[in-house]
């Protein structure tokens, strides 16, 4: 997590850091604890907005999880990194792995940097 963090903030150096407990608004845990990295606004249907972070680094029992938000085309990481990623599971807006030696690192990082540079912050 340590070599990610530190990968992940060069990349994103001067956007936004983000801390995420994995607590909703009444303490219940939704999910794990995330450090997020940059800026994502997400639009409701109803057009109430909700800030949240573009690249999002957690680590459970079974490894780690990379989130990339905002991409709108939920094949993208797939078909874009999914093959030269190395042994991960890519979904619409995440990338799982056991551990750092199991993927491409560069391949990863290429895929934090395209979601850090897309509009929004």
């Amino acid at each position: 997590m340590v070599t990610l963090h530190e990968l992940v903030s060069r990349i994103s150096a001067g956007k936004r850091l983000w801390f995420f407990d994995g607590k909703d608004a009444n303490d219940k845990t939704v999910s794990n604890p995330t450090i997020g990295y940059g800026l994502y606004t997400i639009r409701y249907a109803n057009g109430s907005t909700r800030e949240f972070f573009r690249v999002g680094l957690s680590a459970n029992s079974t490894g780690i999880s990379v989130h990339i938000m905002g991409i709108k085309d939920k094949t993208f990481l797939q078909q874009t990194y999914g093959k030269e990623l190395g042994k991960a599971t890519v979904t619409g807006y995440c990338i799982k792995f056991r551990k750092l030696q199991d993927i491409k690192i560069e391949v990863l990082a290429a895929a934090m940097q395209y979601a850090l540079d897309l509009p929004g912050e």
